[in-house]
């Protein structure tokens, strides 16, 4: 705890862990919630190919737009009510999706479910650094191994009540996890009125104005080439690799299901073990280096030999996601302040998003142009080699503060 705000561990600290377990895990609900019940939806609202495609491009999209607003929002009302708006914003977005009448409402209560999300994502960082500074890389494995777990989920329990109650109670049902996740957070505001981050500084700087200046920091801009490397591949196998498996490895559509579910399996043990290999770590970019190796040897084995040991390759691949948690961590360790996180979070990932939104899109021009899977693979690999540069310049202990203060 930071020496303003000295909280005993039953009253301030408790709370505040119960309340980031729970934002974890809503933190991928209204992404993973809808696409394993299209069809059920497309009988009662008519969607097109079209609709389809804005629906999985809204995503990283509104994470993306999520990462530059939310900073600001920090400033404004502070970091627990901004993890209070963000829970309305995914409780409103989850009802009104499951009450849409049609396709226009459905996409405005994805919006503002997404947006929620986006700024849940953006300032948990920070509320790990507020309330546990002592314990920042443990929080961080919790945590992303809950994010894990909201994407697993909602995945495997939409279709299921779908069928048995109706695919808008299915959309709707996720509303009650961010309504209780609320809790913990009203009661921390109640307690703690006089203490907000609405004056948040980091070097006499407001947080906006640090985000603008980001873009001169070696480790900012480090930091969010491993997160973006990170988001374009992963969010490219979500996209493309049961296509891709089912083209050149000759595997059933449940086999190719099964096997996307593998990456995300593996992101698991990673989320937990990353986080405390950081923190213990004298060069971090050796971990770097080893998420972006799993990302290059899967995609160098399915070029090469791809039918052969495909289950392999897609192990490798998933465990590339190791480099989402250590992105987390480095967001923390490599700031020296509240407002330093918040404002590198809202960069890094509102960058790592916008060009995660780009990847699938990039993979389906190069296999339009190309008719085959040789050269989208190839720009993956390429996208993960990039990895590389930020993992030699992460090697040595720097701060984004104090790169730009010795600037000044």
């Amino acid at each position: 705890m930071s020496e303003r705000r000295p909280l005993p561990l039953w009253a301030g600290r408790s709370a505040a862990l119960l309340g980031i377990i729970l934002v974890a895990l809503t933190l991928r609900q209204a992404v993973a919630a809808v696409s394993p019940i299209l069809a059920e939806i497309r009988v009662d609202i008519p969607i097109s190919n079209f609709g389809v495609g804005l629906l999985g491009t809204l995503p990283p999209i509104l994470l993306a737009a999520s990462g530059f607003v939310a900073p600001r929002i920090a400033r404004g009302i502070g970091l627990d009510a901004g993890i209070v708006l963000a829970l309305l914003l995914m409780t409103l977005g989850h009802l009104v999706r499951a009450f849409a009448p049609g396709f226009a409402v459905l996409i405005l209560g994805s919006v503002v479910a997404l947006a929620g999300t986006g700024i849940g994502n953006v300032l948990l960082p920070s509320i790990v650094r507020r309330y546990f500074p002592d314990r920042v890389a443990l929080l961080t494995a919790v945590y992303a191994c809950i994010v894990g777990l909201s994407t697993t989920v909602p995945a495997a329990l939409a279709a299921p009540i779908a069928e048995q109650i109706g695919w808008r109670f299915s959309l709707g049902i996720w509303s009650v996890t961010s309504v209780v996740a609320l809790v913990p957070w009203l009661v921390m505001i109640v307690r703690e009125r006089r203490q907000r981050l609405s004056d948040a500084v980091v070097g006499g700087s407001p947080v906006p104005d640090l985000v603008t200046r980001l873009w001169r920091s070696r480790v900012a801009l480090s930091i969010t080439a491993v997160f973006s490397a990170s988001a374009i591949c992963t969010y490219a196998a979500f996209a493309w690799l049961p296509e891709i498996l089912a083209d050149i490895a000759g595997s059933t559509p449940t086999e190719a299901g099964v096997l996307l579910a593998v990456t995300g399996i593996v992101s698991v043990p990673a989320a937990l073990i990353a986080p405390l290999l950081v923190a213990r770590l004298r060069n971090v970019g050796w971990l770097i280096g080893a998420g972006t190796a799993g990302f290059v040897l899967g995609y160098l084995g399915l070029l090469l030999s791809p039918a052969t040991l495909t289950l392999l390759w897609v192990l490798l691949i998933g465990s590339g996601s190791i480099l989402f948690p250590v992105s987390l961590v480095l967001i923390n360790v490599r700031t020296r302040t509240h407002g330093g996180t918040i404002a590198l979070s809202g960069f890094a990932q509102g960058v790592a998003y916008a060009l995660g939104a780009l990847g699938p899109l990039v993979v389906g021009v190069l296999h339009d142009v190309s008719d085959g899977w040789t050269l989208p693979l190839l720009f993956l690999l390429a996208v993960a080699l990039g990895a590389t540069i930020p993992a030699i310049t992460l090697g040595k202990p720097a701060f984004v503060e104090d790169e730009l203060d010795h600037e000044r």
